[in-house]
C-alpha cells in the first residue's frame, strides 16, 4: 500500500505534469481534495526535498519534481506490455503532446543458408532476402556459427568483430523496411538543442537505434538528461512493430498510452 509521503510525491508529479509550474501545498490540497493539512503537506515536501525528489527555486515558491523523481515515477507507470495500438492516434497525440515516435515493422529474418561459390564469394540467404559477400575461409567459419540467428544479432556481432561488409550490406537492406517517424519536428528540436552529430541523428532517422533496443525504459544512455525513451513490441493493423517513444520527462505519457492503446 502506498504511504503518505509517496502518495504526496505522486500527487505533485501528476499536478506538475498537468500544469508545468511549481505546485504549492494549498494548491495541491485543493486540486486532489487531499485530507492532510497544508502544514502536513509542507512537512512532507521538506522531507522529499531533502531526499532529492522535490526542488524549490525560492523560499516562497511551490515545489517541482526533480529529474530523479520523474524517472522513478515513469519507471513504475510505464513498465507494461502493450498489444495493439492505433496509428492515427499515435500521429495525432504525438503532435499534441510534443513527443517523437519511431515505428518499425518487425519481420523475422534468420540466416538460413550459406552458399560458397568457388571460394570467391558467398551468398547469405535469409528468410526474405539474400546478400553476397567476398569469400574468406575465416569468414565462412564465422558465418556457419551464426546460422539460425536473427538478422539483428548478425548485424551487431558483425559490427563488433569488424566484418564490415556483412554489417553494411545487411544494414543497407534493412533500411528499406517499413519505418516511420511521427512528429519528426520534435526529434529535430531535441537533436539541435543538444548538438547531436550527423551520425547520431541518422541513427534515429534510419532506424538503426531502434534496431538495437529491447523492450523497456531508457534514460541517459541514448537520450539526454531530462528525457525518456520507451520501447515496446506491439501491433498496428495486425503487423508486428517495434515502437520507440521519445520526449521530455515532463510529458504526460500515461495520457498518451491511454489514447493509443486499443487492447
Amino acid at each position: 500500500m502506498i504511504d503518505k509521503k509517496e502518495y504526496l510525491l505522486h500527487s505533485i508529479i501528476k499536478a506538475y505534469i498537468e500544469h508545468l509550474e511549481p505546485i504549492g501545498s494549498t494548491q495541491l490540497k485543493s486540486m486532489y481534495d487531499i485530507s492532510y493539512s497544508p502544514a502536513t503537506i509542507r512537512g512532507y515536501f521538506k522531507k522529499l526535498g531533502e531526499e532529492g525528489f522535490l526542488a524549490q527555486e525560492h523560499v516562497s515558491s511551490g515545489r517541482t519534481p526533480t529529474t530523479e523523481a520523474l524517472k522513478q515515477y515513469w519507471s513504475g507507470k510505464l513498465n507494461f506490455k502493450l498489444d495493439f495500438v492505433d496509428k492515427k492516434a499515435i500521429e495525432y497525440f504525438s503532435k499534441k503532446l510534443g513527443i517523437a515516435v519511431f515505428v518499425q515493422e518487425q519481420k523475422s529474418d534468420t540466416l538460413k543458408e550459406i552458399f560458397n561459390v568457388e571460394n570467391r564469394y558467398m551468398i547469405l540467404e535469409f528468410s526474405s532476402f539474400a546478400i553476397t559477400v567476398k569469400y574468406s575461409d575465416a569468414l565462412h567459419r564465422f558465418l556457419k556459427d551464426m546460422l539460425g540467428l536473427e538478422w539483428f544479432h548478425i548485424v551487431n556481432i558483425s559490427k563488433q568483430v569488424g566484418a564490415l561488409e556483412i554489417y553494411e550490406k545487411v544494414s543497407q537492406h534493412l533500411q528499406n523496411k517499413n519505418f516511420h517517424i511521427f512528429n519528426t519536428k520534435e526529434f529535430f528540436s531535441l537533436a539541435l538543442k543538444y548538438n547531436y552529430d550527423e551520425r547520431s541523428i541518422n541513427g534515429f532517422l534510419k532506424g538503426s537505434v531502434i534496431d538495437t533496443l529491447k523492450e523497456g525504459i531508457y534514460f541517459d544512455d541514448i537520450i539526454p538528461e531530462g528525457y525518456i525513451a520507451i520501447c515496446h513490441n506491439c501491433k498496428i493493423e495486425n503487423k508486428n512493430i517495434k515502437m520507440l517513444v521519445v520526449g521530455e520527462l515532463s510529458k504526460d505519457y500515461e495520457y498518451f498510452y491511454n489514447k493509443i492503446n486499443m487492447s
